[in-house]
């Protein structure tokens, strides 16, 4: 399935919630492809691969960056990881 695909998922499954989809876009290379914003606070930073995608190695730099910062960087591989995702994180505000 193409990333596109996914990452329309995301979206729409979000704006269900209430929330927010925003592309992310940085001068810094390797930053996550989206920034969720929910209801009561919640932020979490997602970057989206198809089944066959792999994150480079800016990505993998970048994201040990936001987790020093105690930021975690969600990747879902599918749109069944984005149903996971927003199962056990969006959902139940963890």
């Amino acid at each position: 399935m193409r990333e596109n695909k996914i990452e329309q998922h995301l979206k729409n499954e979000i704006e269900k919630m209430n929330g927010m989809c925003l592309k992310f876009t940085s001068s810094i290379r390797g930053v996550p492809d989206r920034i969720i914003l929910l209801p009561e606070n919640r932020i979490y930073f997602v970057e989206l691969k198809n089944e066959k995608g792999r994150l480079s190695k800016t990505q993998k730099y970048v994201h040990k960056q936001f987790k020093k910062l105690g930021v975690h960087v969600y990747v879902p591989y599918s749109k069944s990881e984005v149903d996971k995702f927003i199962d056990e994180v969006c959902k139940n505000g963890n």
